[in-house]
């Protein structure tokens, strides 16, 4: 019983939202991630870790040693370990700490660069502080939701890049730096996107009107991902207020976790379980 009661106050704490040590927990949470990436960010800069490497060393350990003590608190408290630890915030969790205990166990100095880019791989500790915010969480579920209308989009993208791009290949030909139809498959992608790093250039007249031609598709279907993302976004908000409808005055367009009708005060009707 005691075991339960303390697994359950554990699990309060990390994972509720809704008390105040809760609160507090995820607060104190998020403060210490910005912390701890800024300290990634300046153990980049050459010059800072020179004169502060040795303190930014133990800063690191210091907040490992913290995550990974949240890590192993949260599998304890949480009902599905299992489903915890395979979820996207448990391989983030588990992600931002592992690259500093793989840096003990690969020898020699020879391997000190991968080290490093091992590293890296703690700036994923900035996608812990995804789950503590509602919009962040908005956002995601309409990327989710959107998924099939961009791969569509992916795709129509992908087969006009490749006619494009053999078609220039065609047109202009190796002499003018279009080598190989991947070559241009790569120049029309870069143009399509509006991105332009000039490393190749269409010479002919027939290949700049179809380079031309390209940079205008490219402007007109730049705006359909972000038209899908408004729409998934805006469906996506208004899911966030629910139908029901009050008994005493009628009144519908009420919260989803609303107990109480904003007209009346009256107590509302049970939320339906979302499948």
């Amino acid at each position: 019983m005691v075991e339960a009661s303390l697994r359950e106050k554990t699990y309060q704490v990390i994972f509720g939202t809704d008390t105040p040590a809760g609160q507090k927990f995820d607060i104190a949470l998020i403060y210490v991630i910005l912390l701890s990436v800024l300290a990634i960010v300046l153990d980049s800069i050459e010059s800072v870790n020179g004169q502060y490497g040795l303190w930014l060393f133990r800063l690191e350990w210091f907040f490992t040693l913290l995550f990974s003590v949240e890590y192993l608190l949260r599998i304890y408290s949480s009902p599905k370990p299992l489903h915890y630890m395979f979820s996207f915030y448990g391989l983030v969790d588990l992600l931002s700490i592992v690259p500093t205990y793989l840096a003990l166990i690969v020898p020699g100095a020879n391997y000190w660069l991968v080290i490093r880019l091992l590293r890296v791989l703690r700036i994923f500790r900035v996608f812990k502080l995804v789950r503590y915010l509602s919009e962040a969480n908005i956002l995601l579920r309409s990327m989710y939701a959107a998924r099939r209308k961009v791969l569509v989009f992916f795709v129509v993208v992908l087969v006009l890049s490749v006619i494009f791009g053999s078609l220039m290949f065609l047109v202009e030909g190796p002499g003018n730096g279009f080598t190989s139809i991947p070559r241009s498959i790569y120049w029309t992608i870069v143009t399509i996107t509006t991105v332009g790093y000039g490393d190749i250039t269409p010479q002919t007249p027939v290949g700049q009107i179809l380079s031309t031609i390209i940079m205008l598709t490219g402007y007109s279907i730049i705006a359909i991902p972000t038209g899908i993302f408004t729409a998934e976004i805006a469906r996506e908000m208004h899911s966030e207020i629910n139908n029901r409808q009050c008994n005493v005055c009628d009144r519908r367009g009420h919260h989803r976790d609303a107990e109480y009708c904003h007209q009346c005060g009256v107590t509302l009707p049970e939320r339906l379980v979302e499948n």
